[in-house]
Formats: structure tokens, sequence, C-alpha cells
């Protein structure tokens, strides 16, 4: 056989062979190429395509806490810890935070400090902190579960802060209230004085919950004198209310009490001590003033004690100034003399009922005393008013060796020439020139022949004599010692005079028209009329019958008080 009939179709073959040897190598090569990288990429290079493209938004895994667990120490009871928690984004998507919920337990109170998660978006690979304050309630363990929404595919995201709540010196068995009290103990220490002491005490929320407030009282005994004054109601998360107790000690010694608040807080109830111990001093003997209060006013006196002194056998006066030294008005409501026989009397120029008297204000008051009766004053007047204490009271004393009768005296009938007069004896007194009656009675005749004369007189006098507010004065001390209807004799400190009815005397240096009346002497000046009465316990009977001049010359003569004769 010819061997060179095959040789074309053999290297045809031979070419095919390796042809096909060469792809087989190359398809071999590059599957080992693509596993390669396949393993390079991770396991997540197998998973299904549509899975790898819904968390192609919020990344793998998203937001995720840094430390899924944080260790938040020991905190110790009524204080408040600081712990932050972290959080990272691990996706590849800005990822917005949401609602932070808080789950602690009952032997802690956790409320957000700082969320620094809220401030903006948070960045693929960025880190926010978020700080949470941490009060101890009671002694033991404390764990607080935090639960955090966002926008990322896990929308939920948590973590948990844990530790212990220690207890210190006396308060192993303290439980720290939802309502924390400021101050946790009301002392109101010792009291000495008799007046009321007041304490403000602040509740607060310090919870992250609304709490409500449903009832609050003291709890002491009825003696105990504690009163407590409050609005505290409906207290938001850390909102405060204050409260006021007032303190009133009834007893000498200890009290004590507690303030009792119900809520609808987790611990429903809170309370606080109140103590105090009450010593009053011993009452010392009041003084004649009072001090100053402000916003009173305070009347005092020139003068602690009227004293008229010894031997006084006249009508003494003696005139004090009441001052008010208070920074607020004074009132004096009523002025009273103590007793009712001593003879004293005050004069109403000066201070007098219903006057008002501001500050550094004064006015007089003039007392007046006419000894009734031989021996020792011992009298008080009284001031009452609306300032400090209310009252002022002034004592009076002295003593006197003669009695002024009451019977002999100056009255004021008439202070005006146009004003009519009816005298005690029943005169009717004008100032008519002229009147014509047809009474025979002499004292009858007398008053009207004595209008005319008084009339004359006053009509000389007025030109060149000047008027005088007080003319009674003038004839303060002057007694009627003999006493007739025409004539009479009238002591006084400078001596006797004989007075003629319906004639002209000088007393006191004013120029008086006299007329003669039955029950006393009418001196008139310038239409002010004065009657001076007669004292008839001087006289030998009780009553003045007209007389003739002979007879009351004889009785002058003599000396008598008195020349009535007998029936």
């Amino acid at each position: 056989m010819n061997m060179s009939f095959f040789a074309p179709t053999y290297s045809i073959l031979a070419m095919s062979r390796l042809v096909l040897n060469i792809v087989t190598l190359v398809l071999f090569m590059l599957f080992f190429i693509g596993a390669g990288y396949a393993w390079a990429q991770g396991p997540a290079a197998f998973s299904d395509p549509g899975a790898r493209q819904v968390g192609a938004s919020g990344g793998a895994d998203g937001l995720v806490a840094v430390e899924p667990n944080v260790d938040g120490g020991t905190v110790p009871i009524g204080a408040t810890a600081q712990v932050v928690v972290r959080f990272r984004n691990e996706g590849s998507q800005p990822v917005e935070t949401g609602l932070i919920r808080l789950y602690p337990s009952s032997t802690v109170s956790a409320t957000i400090s700082l969320n620094q998660c809220q401030e903006a978006p948070l960045t693929a690979g960025a880190e926010c902190a978020i700080a949470l304050s941490v009060k101890g309630l009671q002694a033991g363990a404390w764990r607080v579960e935090m639960l955090m929404s966002h926008s990322g595919r896990t929308r939920l995201v948590s973590a948990t802060l844990s530790g212990s709540v220690e207890a210190t010196g006396e308060g192993s068995d303290t439980l720290t209230s939802d309502i924390e009290a400021i101050p946790n103990e009301i002392d109101f220490e010792s009291l000495n004085a008799s007046q009321t002491l007041i304490e403000p005490i602040i509740l607060r929320n310090i919870t992250s919950i609304p709490i409500s407030i449903s009832d609050i009282y003291i709890d002491a005994s009825d003696n105990a004198g504690f009163k407590l004054k409050t609005e505290c109601d409906q207290l938001e998360p850390g909102q405060a209310c204050i409260a006021t107790v007032q303190w009133s000690p009834r007893l000498k010694g200890p009290a004590s009490g507690v303030l009792v608040i119900k809520h609808n807080g987790p611990t429903a109830l809170s309370s606080v001590p109140i103590t105090g111990d009450y010593e009053p001093d011993s009452v010392n003997q009041a003084e004649v003033f009072p001090e100053a209060v402000p916003g009173k006013g305070l009347l005092v006196s020139s003068q602690t004690e009227v004293d008229f002194g010894t031997d006084i056998a006249t009508t003494s006066t003696i005139t004090v100034s009441l001052v008010n030294a208070g920074d607020s008005d004074v009132s004096i409501k009523d002025i009273v003399i103590s007793g009712s026989d001593s003879g004293l009397s005050f004069k109403g120029t000066g201070c007098s009922p219903g006057q008002i008297l501001e500050p550094i204000e004064a006015c007089p008051l003039t007392i007046t005393w006419a000894p009734t009766r031989i021996g020792t004053l011992l009298d008080d007047v009284q001031v009452i008013h609306d300032g400090a204490r209310g009252v002022l009271v002034l004592s009076v004393r002295g003593e006197s060796t003669a009695a002024v009768s009451k019977d002999q005296g100056t009255i004021m009938l008439s202070d005006s020439s146009a004003t009519t007069v009816v005298s005690s004896g029943g005169i009717t007194d004008s100032d008519d020139d002229e009147i014509d009656s047809t009474d025979d009675d002499p004292l009858t005749q007398n008053a009207q022949a004595a209008r005319t004369n008084r009339a004359r007189v006053e009509r000389q006098s007025s030109g060149f004599i000047p008027a005088v507010s007080n003319p009674s004065g003038v004839l303060d001390g002057l007694k009627i010692t003999s006493f007739s209807p025409t004539r009479a004799i009238v002591a006084g400190p400078g001596g006797s005079r004989i007075v003629f009815n319906n004639e002209d005397i000088v007393l006191g240096g004013i120029p008086w028209a006299v007329n003669i009346q039955r029950n006393g002497i009418e001196f008139s000046y310038q239409g002010q009329t004065v009657l001076l009465l007669f004292d008839r316990s001087l006289s030998s009977v009780n009553r003045v019958r007209p007389q003739s001049n002979e007879d009351v010359e004889a009785t002058i003569g003599g000396g008598t008080s008195d020349t009535s004769d007998d029936d």
C-alpha cells in the first residue's frame, strides 16, 4: 500500500486534535480564574442576586450599636450617673434616627440628656452618641433597655445598659421616690419666740413620665401646730412645684410630723419628715411703749407718767405731747379716764377722738385735776388707737391737801353777742338795749337792767380792748363767799372784791359787766358771757331770797356767807 496517499489526511487530523487540546486548555484556565475571583469576593458572591439588590439601600446590617451591652458601673442611691451609648452606620446609605424608648428597672430612673444621633442623617461608616442620665433609687442591680428606630433595613436597633446601685451609710434601706423633695427633711430647729415659722419645700418629677399627685397632707398630732399650703397637682417630666409648711407651736417641747405625697408614679408614695422644738423664753414685763413695727404707727408720749406732785389744793393742769413715732398714720379712736370720781378731765382742744397723726406728727393732751377729796391720786388715762399694741396707758399720780368743790366754777354761757342765752335760773338774755316787763321780781328787774348796762359796757370796751379767746379762764379760781340779789363778795388769789349788780368791774385786766342771777353771777365781755356759780353749801339755807340793802351790808360787814332770814 502506498502510504503517501494517507499523508495529507493524517496531517489534518493531527492539526484538529491540537486545536481541540488548545481550546480545552483555555476553557479550563478560564474556569479556574473565575472560581478564584468568586472565592476572593466571599460567600456573598454565591447568594441570590435579588437579595443583594434589596440590601443595597441600607447596607448589609445598617445601624448597629458599637457596644450592645454597656457597663454603666455603680450608682450611689440618690446620685445620677451619665452613661453614653454609641451607634455606627455599617450600611452604604445615610440613616436617619427616630423615636427612642427607655425601659429602666425599678431600682433606677433613666432620661435622655443628650442625643447626637438626631442632629443629622448618619452617613455610611459614621458614629453618633446618646447620653443617658441614670439615677439610683434603691440598692441593687439595675438595667436599662434602649430601643431606637431608624430608616435602615432593620428599622430598629437596641442596646442594654446595666450596673448596680450602691447604698451609702444609713441609706441602705432608703427608697428614693419618683418625686424628689428639696430639702428631703424640714427641721424648724429650736424656736424660743412666740411667732409663726414658714419653710418651703420643692417637689420635682424626676421620672420620664407625667405624674399626677392625688393627695398631699401632713400627718401629725393636733397640737403640733403644722399647716400645709400647696397647689401641686400634675407634674410633667422634670417639672417642679412648691409647697409651704407653717409651724405655730401650741405646746412646749419637741414636735414632729411627716409630709405625705400620694401619686400615680411607680413608687406611688413620697414622704418628708418634719421636726421642731419649742422652748419659749420667760415673759418679761410689758414696757410703756412697744417696739416699732413696719407698716404700723407707734404712739408714744413725752411723759411716761403724769405726776401732779404733792400739796395740791386747787385745780391743776399738765399737758403732754402724743407723738406718732411709727412709719404709718395713727388714728386716735378714744381717750378714756379709768376713774370716775377722781376729779380728772382732759380738754378737747388738743388730742381728741378721731384725730389722725401722720408720722412724726404730735398733738397736745391737756389733763386737769380738780381734787374731789384729800389724799393720794391713783388713776390712768387710756389712749386707744389703731397703731402698734392699740392702746397707750399713762399713769396719773398726785397728792391733794384740799378738795375743790364742784359746785363752784365758771361756765361759758355764750360766746357771741347775737346769741340768745338761757341761764340756769331761767332768765332769757339778748342784746336789746331796752326790755319792757311788768314782772315785779327783783331778780328779773335786775336782769332787765343788766342787759342795757352790758350792751353799753361792751360798746365802750370793744374799741380799745382786744377780745379774749378764753375769758372763763380769767375767772378760774374765784369763789363767791357772800351772795345777795344786789351785791356779792368774790374771793380769789388776789384777795376779795365786792361786785354790784349792773355795774362794771375789772377782773384779770378785763372790764366785766356784772349781772347777779339766782345761782351765781354773770360776767359779760364783748358778747361772751361767763357764769360764776355760787356754792350753796356755804349758805345756812338752800335758797336765796330778795334782801334789803341794809341786810346785805350787815352781812358783808359781819363776814357771813349768807344773810337770808328764817321764816
